[in-house]
């Protein structure tokens, strides 16, 4: 009998499965319930999960053979990490593996607000020809202010800058050197709502980001401006969101991500100015791929007491 008892309870690419199994005993169960994993938690030593499962004080208490919590992704919002520590169970996560993949799905929803292709491709399929009554929008020449700056909003720079936009940063550790080196330029916050055409958000969810972007910052915004998120749902006021959408302050916005997942009927995704997709930026074929040999890398480690390069907790 294997060393390790491994539950991976979110979908994890066949790869990463393979080098679990390598390790340990795997029970696969991407479908498997909040209720039935704090009853089923109980013997096994590590739990791989991605933004799905809800790993609550709850689950951790009842995992009293628990060596680490790995999360196949970046986010770590869906993990208690306070009761993790407390318990000393580790958790890691594969900060890399989805770089590319958010990147390109945020300036690929920055061109779908720009030339309102949902709206076309819908029209299209109801039979309607409206060329005539459409004109969209260029990105060269457009300001993006990108709010985080890390490995996925660097990318988006690059991305961006290559386009021809200018790109304007808020992250208040990095220089004015550093950020120049991605084609931006350093902005202070209440800069880059005023200055910005389109603004992309690349935050964390955490206390001090929840709401982040309310009513005093759409009142700041350049009127017209676009709204790109693919970090987290809660960092936007969705309630303000709507308020500025209907106002037009805010002239389109494009989420991946929302409050409440999965939306409920009546929520911002329904709203006629929003571009929804149900949280699936990080979902290619290479970025799985990546997300599942790393995340399994990274649990293996733990659990024979190797050195790890991605522990958050």
């Amino acid at each position: 009998m294997s060393k390790f008892k491994i539950l991976v309870s979110d979908s994890l690419d066949e790869e990463g499965l393979a080098l679990l199994k390598q390790g340990g005993e795997v029970s696969y169960q991407p479908k498997i319930s909040a209720e039935d994993l704090v009853v089923e938690i109980g013997p096994y030593h590590a739990l791989v999960v991605r933004s799905r499962t809800k790993v609550t004080a709850a689950v951790i208490q009842a995992g009293a053979q628990l060596k680490v919590i790995g999360r196949a992704g970046v986010g770590v919002d869906n993990i208690d990490l306070a009761a993790a520590a407390a318990a000393g169970v580790a958790v890691v996560n594969s900060p890399l593996a989805a770089t590319t993949a958010v990147a390109e799905m945020t300036i690929g929803l920055a061109l779908a607000l720009a030339r309102q292709l949902p709206a076309l491709d819908a029209a299209m399929k109801m039979g309607k020809w409206e060329k005539g009554g459409t004109l969209g929008s260029e990105l060269s020449g457009k300001t993006l202010g990108i709010v985080g700056l890390g490995r996925i909003g660097s990318q988006v720079a690059r991305y961006a800058s290559a386009l021809g936009m200018h790109v304007l940063a808020y992250h208040p550790e990095y220089s004015a050197a550093e950020v120049s080196q991605l084609g931006a330029q350093v902005a202070a916050f209440d800069e880059l709502l005023v200055q910005s055409d389109y603004i992309s958000l690349h935050l964390p969810l955490t206390e001090e980001t929840h709401n982040f972007l309310g009513p005093a910052q759409f009142e700041r915004m350049k009127p017209g401006v676009r709204l790109v998120n693919t970090a987290r749902g809660g960092i936007i006021d969705e309630a303000a969101l709507c308020q500025a959408l209907d106002s037009g302050r805010v002239a389109g916005a494009a989420l991946d991500v929302f409050a409440v997942e999965p939306v409920t009927a009546g929520s911002i995704a329904s709203h006629p100015r929003v571009i929804a997709t149900p949280h699936i930026a990080s979902q290619t074929v290479e970025a799985q791929a990546r997300a599942g040999v790393a995340i399994a890398e990274e649990v293996l480690a733990a659990l024979e007491g190797r050195p790890l390069r991605w522990r958050v907790v």
